[in-house]
């Protein structure tokens, strides 16, 4: 007798892309190391700064989205693989913007958006990026600070270490990430990853809620 094992290896994707939409979601909401209200700015400031992380850039008429991330937040690890995902399937499509949101309670999370600013003087930016996410689970929730191993893996993408070491002593490069941080206050940020979709606010609730974002508006729907 020959068995159709068809559904049951659609059953059983189906339900692994439901387990991991849960799990993305349990975590970012079970990351309850937030912003106070009562810490928040006043006035608007803009999504998108001159001096903002583009990774991916399509243009002015492209679908732009903003994410506040902390490289040290578990959610945000999780949603890590889920964006670059997207990055690739909507290539050409859509703008895609970083923007820095350490959260209190985390030792490492201003040192590694320091290390990934120091990279990004040298034009290495994503490489940070993506070694600090694809390493997250070696040095997130140490007690201890880890800024040895963020220089280390400057090291290993081989960057000027004498630069590298100079930005990082640099009051302005803390600055620069406490200026993101500062924005996304204003801005009602108050977890991360916190994604803005063509400057509007996106609450994440289901694994595939950015993608379903992107797509409405590539369709043209407002």
């Amino acid at each position: 007798m020959k068995i159709n094992w068809k559904p049951t290896i659609i059953t059983a994707a189906v339900a692994t892309a439901v387990i991991a939409g849960a799990a993305i979601y349990g975590l970012v909401n079970q990351n309850n190391t937030r912003v106070a209200a009562e810490e928040r700015g006043g006035g608007s400031v803009a999504v998108v700064r001159d001096d903002s992380h583009v990774l991916d850039e399509a243009g002015a008429d492209a679908v732009t989205v903003v994410e506040f991330l902390d490289f040290e937040c578990e959610a945000c690890g999780a949603y890590y693989p889920v964006v670059e995902d997207l990055r690739l399937k909507y290539e050409g499509q859509i703008n895609y913007v970083v923007r820095y949101f350490p959260l209190p309670g985390h030792i490492n999370s201003e040192t590694s958006a320091v290390a990934a600013e120091a990279a990004a003087r040298q034009g290495r930016f994503e490489e940070m990026y993506k070694r600090l996410f694809e390493t997250q689970s070696q040095w997130g929730e140490s007690q201890q600070s880890q800024a040895e191993l963020f220089r280390s893996y400057a090291t290993e993408l081989g960057l000027d270490m004498a630069a590298y070491d100079e930005a990082v002593a640099d009051p302005t490069t803390l600055e620069r990430v406490r200026s993101d941080l500062e924005d996304g206050r204003v801005l009602g940020v108050d977890r991360t990853p916190t994604f803005f979709v063509d400057g509007e606010p996106l609450i994440i609730e289901r694994w595939n809620d950015l993608e379903n974002a992107i797509t409405t508006r590539l369709d043209g729907t407002p």
